[in-house]
């Protein structure tokens, strides 16, 4: 065992890199659940994103293509749930797990001639003289973009849900359909909308995985990461930051499980595979409980169905 083998800087630099596909799936999940809406299909969402991205890159040869089609490809699979769920009323969580299945299924058929091929590289930003800066210049400044359109993300995500009106709007809903209908507005709208931004960030997060963490097409590559970004949405309190800094945690447990086995510690890989399905049922046991719920500052109509006439 040698711990002097690892470099601290390569492991956040890593850390960073290996939270982004999860972190950009839960912001994504963030904005659906506080419209009032639990969608459990982002594992399919994820690598649907994944296949569609990659077949977009491989074909144009333009990675930033590819996060586009991604992007649309998770939206249009995800106003699948919204069309089943909000307009003819079917069962959020048996609709979500449905769409996590059709997703595997669509992505390995999609996915079939495209196995062995390399997408196009994504290279890193170009920061100049900060890139050199000692230690923060590798944790920092020498990424990919992605990277940092996370990140944006979640400070968009958040200005938009604290200080906008529509962020109070959409707000309104999650905490009460009713209301919100009664006030006027337009419920089944907003949640559509809330719904294809999901979608839209598990569609990044899964091209993240197909183009930059492993670039490559695997079929089932996303390996849990759409049920981890759900458990760090309630993990994270439905509020921006604390999914940042969760996603952040949960990538580092990764990074630093591979570093140590390198160092020669003995971590069982088992141990790292079967975390992501007991954070799912933890996650369910935690909001399947009104104390839990509240203690946690679920929205309050999470997960229930809306009737105009209500």
């Amino acid at each position: 065992m040698d711990l002097s083998t690892i470099n601290p800087a390569i492991l956040l630099a890593s850390l960073m890199i290996a939270s982004t596909p999860i972190l950009l799936a839960a912001i994504g999940e963030l904005v659906t659940e506080k419209s009032g809406v639990l969608n459990l299909g982002v594992e399919g969402m994820m690598i649907t994103g994944a296949i569609c991205g990659f077949i977009a890159a491989v074909e144009t040869g333009s990675p930033a293509l590819g996060f586009l089609a991604a992007a649309a490809g998770g939206a249009l699979l995800s106003m699948t749930f919204g069309v089943l769920t909000q307009l003819f009323l079917s069962n959020q969580v048996a609709t979500g797990l449905a769409l996590t299945l059709f997703g595997l299924g669509l992505s390995s058929l999609m996915g079939q001639s495209y196995v062995g091929l390399k997408p196009p590289p994504v290279g890193d930003i170009n920061f100049g003289p900060l890139a050199d800066i000692p230690f923060l210049g590798r944790v920092l400044f020498q990424h990919d973009a992605m990277v940092y359109v996370s990140i944006l993300i979640v400070a968009a995500v958040w200005a938009f849900l604290k200080f906008t009106r529509g962020g109070l709007i959409l707000r309104a809903v999650g905490e009460s359909h009713g209301a919100a209908h009664a006030l006027g507005y337009k419920v089944v709208a907003v949640r559509l909308a809330a719904i294809a931004f999901g979608g839209a960030c598990a569609g990044l997060g899964g091209a993240y995985l197909s183009l930059v963490r492993v670039p490559q097409w695997t079929e089932g590559m996303t390996a849990g990461a759409g049920w981890i970004a759900l458990a760090i949405v309630v993990f994270g309190s439905w509020k921006p930051w604390r999914v940042l800094i969760g996603a952040y945690l949960f990538g580092g447990v990764t990074v630093l499980q591979l570093n140590l086995q390198a160092a020669g510690v003995e971590v069982p890989v088992e141990y790292l595979s079967m975390s992501p399905y007991l954070i799912t049922i933890l996650v369910l046991v935690i909001m399947s409980s009104g104390r839990g719920r509240a203690a946690l500052n679920a929205p309050a109509s999470l997960g229930r169905t809306f009737h105009a006439s209500s």
